[in-house]
């Protein structure tokens, strides 16, 4: 788990005077906090949280030496310069379950003998801290045309600490016959 310094943020600043600043505004909320937090981090750290991370994933705050376990419930990026904006983070309490949402990834999705259709690249559930998922990542290889793949034939999502919030019938990903195309009738 990434481990993030981070610091109260400077009221009397706005958003835009922090990010000229070389700083992103945050907030931390939930978990033990009676209230949320407003803070700040490095633009630097920003940008490779924002790289690496996605939401759900599981962050450790380092605020003024206190280690706060988080996850990212909300990232922002300025679609026109490309500046990071914003992060929300959910603080967690261990023994307290926590929604979060857990990204579907295929690997050797090129060596598959069929079209490929991926339906679901997210996946709902809620979980204590210790079986929060991020990522899975299914590989394709060796998997034939016809195969149709759902919740419940991925394990990662059978753990009994893991709650799903959409039905384990849901299709992942289908793998379709290659249709081939008609001559042209020459009659």
């Amino acid at each position: 788990m990434a481990i993030i310094k981070v610091e109260k943020r400077n009221e009397a600043l706005k958003p835009r005077q922090l990010r000229q600043k070389n700083l992103v505004p945050c907030c931390v909320y939930g978990g033990t906090l009676t209230q949320s937090v407003s803070i700040q981090m490095d633009r630097q750290d920003a940008n490779l949280l924002f790289r690496t991370k996605r939401q759900g994933s599981k962050v450790k705050l380092d605020f003024n030496g206190l280690l706060i376990q988080t996850q990212i419930k909300e990232k922002k990026r300025n679609m026109l310069n490309n500046e990071v904006e914003h992060f929300s983070f959910q603080a967690l309490t261990d023994g307290q379950k926590v929604n979060s949402v857990a990204h579907i990834f295929l690997r050797n999705a090129d060596v598959v003998p069929g079209n490929l259709e991926q339906l679901l690249f997210e996946v709902p559930f809620s979980s204590l801290p210790e079986n929060m998922i991020d990522t899975v990542t299914i590989d394709l290889e060796g998997m034939p045309a016809g195969t149709n793949l759902t919740l419940q034939d991925i394990p990662e999502f059978q753990h009994e600490g893991i709650t799903l919030q959409i039905p384990k019938n849901t299709m992942v990903l289908r793998i379709r016959e290659k249709k081939r195309l008609l001559a042209p009738y020459a009659g």
